[in-house]
């Protein structure tokens, strides 16, 4: 069982910066391919990034290439979301999740991710 927290979120101002970190309880964390993923009213939720258990392979969205970093510390247990060039369609609330591996699962889709967390709200005022 794999707990999430996450937090960093609040109201920026377009152009603005952000650092959402989302802390994992579990001794499996290292193992997990670990994702953000958004939702803003009125819309699915989307991806936005992911990072593989190794830190060497991270993934993001197209809306976010450039701005949004993802990063992660297996020792403390915790994955970041740097995000730069903050625009009002970043406004969401914004989730962590965690995947154990499997060789069909993808990155991509929240339906592969096993645990997710509370979420974490995100405005961009313009």
């Amino acid at each position: 069982q794999v707990q999430l927290v996450e937090s960093g979120g609040g109201l920026v101002q377009a152009g603005g910066s952000l650092r959402l970190s989302c802390a994992a309880s579990g001794r499996t964390f290292s193992t997990y391919t670990m994702g953000w993923f958004r939702q803003a009213p009125g819309k699915e939720r989307e991806f936005v990034s992911a990072i593989k258990w190794s830190g060497g392979s991270t993934y993001h969205a197209d809306s976010v290439k450039g701005r949004f970093t993802i990063s992660r510390d297996n020792v403390k247990n915790t994955v970041y979301l740097q995000m730069n060039s903050l625009k009002p369609e970043d406004t969401a609330v914004y989730y962590c999740a965690a995947q154990r591996w499997a060789l069909s699962r993808s990155y991509y889709y929240g339906r592969d991710y096993d645990y997710w967390g509370q979420g974490t709200q995100v405005t961009v005022s313009s």
